[in-house]
């Protein structure tokens, strides 16, 4: 999440905890990367079993940004990611429709959905109509590279702050089990009734989640809460705890 001062002027039965101390960048590149190299390559080994169309093996990430940013401002991401498992990745990196936001006093900035204060902890308001919106938008990116060929099991949607929290929202509610999601420093944006709109074969995408303990945008704790609370609906993560801010 980009916090805009100027606006402010102002089977798997338990969670892993990881403690990981390495700078933000780092801790950025080897979460993201690892995960999807490891989901990539058990879908690569799948994949060789039988023959399928090329497009069906290409692999997909959406990468969704915090609230203020821009997909543009978040291209060099692609950059990192030069191991052969990403010659055949397909990146989209879109940006967040201009909304006013509460919490930076009604200012009009990139933004996927309304954030009501700052610092979020675990029981802020959820503006779940502007997340259920958001995440309309990101189906409609998956369902349009699934159509043109790509395998549900090699599409990936990472986010950070407010883009991990419509990550965390988008691939709970697909229809179809995905690679995997990747939750940097977010926080659960809808409430408890939504749980029961979560589709088997969503609850089914593997989610890795990281959060720094010293976070003062969106508090540990937000996103400490988060595992427990998806427990009810049996979804299971991976959370790694690491020892920094708002990354």
């Amino acid at each position: 999440m980009v916090w805009n001062e100027k606006a402010r002027s102002h089977g798997r039965p338990s969670m892993k905890l990881v403690t990981t101390v390495v700078k933000p960048t780092a801790v950025l590149i080897f979460t993201l990367c690892s995960t999807i190299f490891l989901v990539l390559l058990i879908s690569d080994q799948n994949l060789s079993s039988s023959p399928k169309d090329p497009m069906a093996r290409r692999s997909f990430i959406l990468w969704l940004h915090g609230l203020g940013d821009s997909g543009p401002a978040n291209e060099p991401i692609k950059t990192l990611f030069t191991s052969p498992e990403f010659n055949n990745t397909k990146w989209s990196l879109p940006s967040a429709p201009s909304n006013p936001v509460t919490c930076n006093y009604g200012a009009v900035m990139p933004s996927w959905f309304d954030i009501h204060e700052i610092p979020v902890t675990a029981e802020s308001p959820k503006d779940e109509d502007g997340v259920l919106k958001a995440v309309k938008h990101v189906h409609s990116m998956i369902d349009r590279e699934i159509a043109a060929g790509t395998d549900p099991d090699n599409v990936f949607v990472c986010g950070f702050s407010q883009g991990g929290a419509l990550t965390l929202a988008s691939v709970l509610l697909y229809p179809k089990t995905l690679g995997g999601g990747a939750v940097f420093s977010g926080w659960v944006p809808f409430n408890e009734s939504l749980i029961q709109k979560f589709p088997d074969d969503g609850k089914k995408t593997p989610i890795l989640w990281s959060h720094g303990v010293a976070d003062r945008t969106v508090l540990f704790e937000a996103g400490q809460a988060g595992p427990p609370f998806l427990e009810k609906a049996g979804v299971y993560c991976e959370f790694k705890v690491l020892l920094l801010a708002h990354y």
